[in-house]
């Protein structure tokens, strides 16, 4: 697309994005299956484990959705900002966003909130060289 402003590899950057779409659906997914499974219905966001014998086992994979859902708006920020000059690095850094997010997610919804730091911990890595994108373009604007 010429004459837009953005590089041809923002390309690259736009479907990050979409593959978190992706991943962001199927989660929500999840969560539905396990509202079935737990008996968790809807208004209630969360079991209390008073009423409900697998109310951890159900609020672990709401949690780890919850999660995704607060982390959301600012990964795009950064995946978005910082790829309109580093787009390939962006891209690539929000894979690896995408990629550890999916293990946070199911570690955690193994029922052991720790399980979703096994390897759900380096999400934080592609969040770093989103920030450093982003970062760097916010200097280059001023400049």
């Amino acid at each position: 697309m010429e004459g837009v402003g953005f590089p041809k590899e923002y390309g690259y950057v736009v479907w990050v994005f979409i593959l978190y779409g992706f991943l962001n659906f199927w989660m929500a997914f999840q969560v539905g299956k396990a509202r079935k499974k737990y008996k968790v219905f809807f208004p209630n966001l969360y079991a209390l484990e008073s009423e409900n014998k697998d109310a951890k086992l159900f609020n672990c994979v709401q949690r780890g959705h919850q999660n995704s859902l607060e982390m959301m708006p600012f990964f795009f920020g950064v995946l978005l900002l910082g790829g309109i000059q580093h787009p390939l690095i962006s891209a690539a850094s929000g894979l690896v966003y995408v990629v550890f997010r999916y293990f946070y997610f199911t570690g955690y919804a193994t029922g052991v909130p720790d399980n979703r730091l096994t390897m759900g911990k380096f999400y934080s890595l592609g969040l770093l060289g989103l920030l450093g994108c982003t970062v760097s373009f916010a200097i280059h604007l001023l400049l």
